[in-house]
């Protein structure tokens, strides 16, 4: 272990998986967004929540949670900073969850948003690994044998392997 920082292999389908074990913390802000859609003539107005922003603060839980308090009582969220002037204030109502999680009602010129702010440890990181590029040979066997099966649904440990209905 150094900084924090524990690597494992793991045996995996395909060969050997590396994935970093850390035990950094970080604060997540999350914005309620919206899509308005049309359904049978009547108007949806649609909410999420989206991941807004991760920032990394270090090893420490207690700074993390100061700096979770310190974003819900200052972050802007992007519909309203768009419209913003310079000097304007918006209202906001800050609520902390039994869980340490503080949801953030913020109001500026009739326009509301809400904000989720959360301090959590990253326990679990792998990076991308990418298939290399199919050769005209195997394009042309692909083409005619049709496409790879599917890998295997994950399963919890101990269950029965799900099983996938056959193709006619």
């Amino acid at each position: 272990m150094r900084g924090g920082v524990v690597q494992y292999e793991l045996p995996h389908r395909q060969g050997r998986e590396k994935y970093v074990v850390t035990h950094e913390w970080h604060v997540l802000i999350e914005e309620d967004t919206w899509t308005n859609e049309r359904a049978d003539g009547v108007a949806l107005r649609l909410h999420r929540w989206t991941l807004a922003g991760t920032y990394r603060i270090g090893q420490d839980e207690a700074e993390a949670v100061a700096a979770a308090e310190d974003a819900a009582l200052h972050y802007i969220p992007r519909a309203l900073a768009r419209r913003a002037r310079p000097g304007d204030e918006p209202a906001r109502e800050a609520f902390l969850g039994r869980d340490g999680t503080w949801v953030v009602l913020v109001r500026q010129r009739q326009r509301v948003c809400h904000i989720r702010v959360s301090a959590a440890r990253l326990v679990h990181a792998r990076k991308e690994a990418e298939a290399p590029p199919k050769t005209l040979k195997e394009k042309l066997r692909g083409a005619l044998d049709g496409p790879p099966p599917l890998p295997e649904p994950w399963a919890p440990p101990g269950s029965p392997a799900r099983t996938r209905p056959e193709r006619d």
